[in-house]
């Protein structure tokens, strides 16, 4: 039994995350519901900070918010001093209503529209990561435009691909995303944006895959950018003055997964740039930025569901259902991931039966996780599903009409509401009736 963060077993035999019995929340608050052990973002937060500043390096830590968005999670992140990921203009929004310092905050995304990249640079972001020629174009209209200075970085794909699931490959050289080193797009682009004198040209973005167990992937990364930084120097006299190594550190999804710490991820980082920099004499080491969002609040989060019919077919399978699935937790459907789970309310109960778990919408394919062991379930227990924090509740969706779930931060004792559950209200308050004497 894998328990993560302040997750134990509490002397009523219960769940309990954040000081707190997940049976109670679970009552107080219906379900599905998730939930988000605050310590344990924290700790990994100052885990990758420190392993920067034990080695006096200039860094940024930003939170990918892809993973989990909201007002709450982001004031949380400022709070903890690390910088912001976003990818779209409904992210940069929450994080302005969250406050969040726009000078901090760093604008992704392959097909950002003219719209949103005039909303980033009007509100002040420190620097949009430029993803394609098309991009360019419009950030130089907005720069004459707007009379604005743009700090940009330029995504390359260094050709590297880690050892993970084929949709998310994002380093290698068959991507939707970047200018491609191997073909000469990278040398390319370079050269149109130090061109034009209304960009400030910070560095480059790379990012090789997402839940990467092992350094290696990183290192030759590296390896191979400061082997073009090399030829930038001598061909344009450029040097970047910030390197992203972007994201995709592991955590541990079930007892197969084996991730390493993030001073682990880090260091490793930090030793092969220091290593490359002999070549660059006379430059400053570059600012290392990284970009963690699955490893900051994948394990953190775990999901409760309240277990309802059964299905036993003799012989071939016996099926568990849950009042929650792929609206509330998608990546088994798309990705086939892998997920633990408990009962809550009988945590220390042997296992006697090897069910599987089926979510309630109207599809085949709703499968949360396939043959576990748990021990016998009732109508009305609770179901645990960890390491549901990331890419659950940002990809949740209203199939079958069914709502989105509360999300509750616990710490310490303390619990908070920091997104409602959906209403039916909520449902329908975008809808527009038919007019009657439409299409008649």
């Amino acid at each position: 039994m894998n328990l993560h963060g302040t997750s134990k077993i509490g002397d009523n035999h219960h769940l309990w995350i954040g000081g707190l019995d997940t049976v109670d929340l679970a009552k107080k608050y219906g379900t599905p519901l998730y939930l988000y052990d605050l310590s344990l973002i924290k700790n990994r937060a100052r885990g990758f900070k420190k392993a920067f500043e034990e080695n006096e390096v200039g860094y940024q830590v930003a939170y990918a918010s892809k993973a989990f968005s909201s007002i709450a999670m982001f004031q949380l992140i400022e709070q903890e001093g690390l910088s912001l990921d976003v990818v779209s203009g409904g992210e940069l929004y929450t994080a302005l209503q969250a406050e969040f310092p726009p000078e901090r905050i760093h604008f992704h995304g392959n097909n950002k529209s003219l719209a949103e990249l005039e909303f980033a640079l009007t509100a002040g972001v420190g620097c949009i990561v430029v993803d394609n020629f098309h991009e360019i174009s419009l950030l130089k209209m907005l720069s004459s435009k707007l009379n604005k200075k743009v700090n940009i970085l330029l995504r390359l794909t260094p050709g590297i691909e880690a050892h993970t699931h084929d949709y998310i490959i994002t380093g290698q050289e068959d991507s939707k995303f970047g200018f491609d080193l191997g073909n000469g797009q990278g040398d390319k682009a370079l050269q149109e944006v130090l061109a034009f004198e209304g960009f400030r040209v910070l560095g480059i973005h790379c990012h090789i895959g997402s839940q990467i167990f092992e350094t290696e992937g990183f290192t030759l990364a590296i390896e191979k950018l400061f082997g073009h930084f090399k030829k930038w120097e001598e061909n344009y006299s450029y040097f970047p003055s910030v390197v992203n190594l972007g994201g995709g550190f592991g955590i541990q999804y079930t007892s197969e997964d084996t991730p390493l710490s993030p001073e682990q991820y880090v260091s490793a980082m930090i030793v092969e740039v220091k290593k490359q920099m002999i070549h660059f004499e006379g430059q400053e080491l570059p600012e290392l930025w990284i970009e963690p969002g699955r490893s900051l609040v994948g394990d953190a989060g775990t999901t409760i569901y309240s277990i309802g019919s059964q299905k036993e077919i003799e012989g071939v399978r016996h099926y568990v259902s849950i009042d929650g699935g792929m609206t509330d937790n998608i990546r088994p459907a798309l990705y086939q991931a892998k997920y633990e789970a408990f009962v809550a309310n009988k945590m220390n109960a042997e296992p006697t039966q090897t069910v599987s778990i089926a979510g309630k919408c109207c599809e085949s394919g709703d499968m949360l996780i396939w043959d576990i062991e748990l021990p016998k379930v009732c109508d009305n227990d609770f179901l645990a599903v960890s390491c549901t924090g990331a890419y659950g509740y940002s990809m949740a969706s209203n199939y079958n009409r069914i709502q989105r779930p509360a999300v509750v931060f616990v710490e310490n004792g303390e619990e908070q509401l920091v997104v409602k559950r959906e209403t039916y209200e909520d449902l329908i308050k975008n809808d527009v009736p038919l007019k009657s004497n439409v299409f008649v």
